[in-house]
């Protein structure tokens, strides 16, 4: 499973909308492998496809207690309450900034063999959701940011 290259802004792969994913097969199996890989080699907090040049709708997301679900063709279904936080993305390094982002979400999903699930997520996770579905319609974290931080300032939650 070798580690991808995450590309960075300006890489106009982060600024289209995936394709929907309607093969379940080995080719999307070892993406997954590959950026579970990447994403623990960068020690992120999620890691979309649109992230290591492949534009179809999947990423990885962190869940509470540090494991990584494999979101395909995820959907934010519901979403209530607001929280105000501290946000910076693998593909724009050394960059952080405050982001309103839902407090809760539930999203709609399939898993890496096609089966539908939903999963409820509020916090951090629920910011990581938003953040990684955010990646599939061709959407960096800058383009909500209403303050900069620099990077000392920013404190990891």
């Amino acid at each position: 499973m070798p580690i991808r290259t995450i590309v960075k802004e300006g890489d106009p792969c982060l600024a289209k909308k995936c394709r929907t994913v309607t093969e379940f097969n080995s080719r999307l199996h070892t993406l997954l492998d590959d950026m579970h890989e990447t994403l623990a080699d960068a020690r992120g907090a999620g890691l979309a496809a649109p992230q290591v040049g492949v534009l179809r709708a999947l990423a990885l997301v962190m869940l509470e207690d540090g494991s990584y679900l494999e979101i395909i063709n995820p959907e934010i279904v519901e979403a209530s309450g607001t929280q105000d936080g501290a946000e910076g993305c693998l593909s724009v390094p050394g960059i952080f900034g405050m982001v309103e982002r839902p407090m809760k979400v539930k999203v709609e999903a399939q898993d890496r063999h096609g089966k539908p699930f939903t999963y409820e997520a509020e916090g951090f996770t629920a910011r990581a959701f938003c953040h990684e579905i955010d990646h599939l319609s061709g959407r960096l974290f800058t383009e909500l940011v209403s303050e900069y931080l620099e990077p000392e300032d920013f404190e990891e939650e």
